[in-house]
């Protein structure tokens, strides 16, 4: 069994508003270990997303533990945690969040100007996010300039272009059709056989069945797991 990059325990995430305390998160527990791609599906409001936060450090729990490679995030100080989230996570988001008037290599190239790296080094790294999802050829253009899948390899390809442990992806293929949400599912097989982590959420059950396990939430809660053999 591969060591765990995400330990996960009696985790809850309770939100105030006025005299109503929603638990989006109750007791959640499970662990992701090293190279598996795992899916979180559940209805709307059953805690997916909140649950994504948290495990990418834009949110935090109000109670149990979260060890990231073995380490506690609790403790650590808002810098810290960006700079864990910088350097450790990739995230790809159902709108893309492009900036509009970066280019797409400007956009790739983005988060690591908040690494100690030469200019050089970023270049690498960003022509070779670019070639991995087929938008070498694009990298002068606006992202108004792209299609919707288009905009999706190039917001794949930032998240990647960091190297790191953790790639996150909250409903990757959400505002795609279906032939560009086959593509991008199609990147992220390849980023798992190169040795990714992933922690995918979708409503898809077709795309859920492309990972190794499916971790199913109801009302903030794990009520079931699923593990699927898959085609390599």
């Amino acid at each position: 069994m591969a060591e765990p990059l995400i330990c996960l325990k009696a985790l809850t995430r309770v939100f105030h508003t006025d005299e109503v305390e929603t638990h989006a998160i109750a007791d959640i527990h499970f662990g992701v270990p090293r190279g598996e791609y795992v899916c979180i599906a559940g209805p709307s409001g059953s805690g997916k997303t909140t649950l994504l936060s948290i495990i990418g450090l834009l949110d935090t729990p109000t109670s149990g533990t979260y060890l990231l490679d073995n380490q506690p995030v609790s403790g650590l100080s808002g810098p810290e945690r960006a700079r864990v989230r910088n350097e450790r996570i990739g995230f790809v988001f159902q709108s893309f969040n492009l900036i509009g008037d970066l280019t797409v290599a400007e956009n790739v190239e983005l988060p690591l100007t908040y690494r100690p790296m030469s200019s050089a080094e970023r270049q690498r790294r960003v022509a070779a996010a670019l070639e991995r999802v087929g938008m070498a050829h694009r990298g002068r253009h606006l992202p108004s300039q792209l299609s919707g899948g288009q905009q999706q390899r190039v917001a794949l390809a930032r998240a990647v272009a960091g190297e790191p442990l953790l790639l996150l992806a909250d409903e990757p293929t959400g505002n795609l059709d279906s032939k560009n949400g086959d593509a991008v599912m199609a990147l992220l097989r390849d980023l798992h056989r190169a040795g990714t982590t992933i922690l995918m959420v979708t409503h898809n059950p077709e795309y859920a069945r492309q990972a190794q396990r499916t971790i199913h939430l109801f009302d903030g809660r794990v009520v079931e797991e699923t593990v699927h053999e898959r085609v390599a």
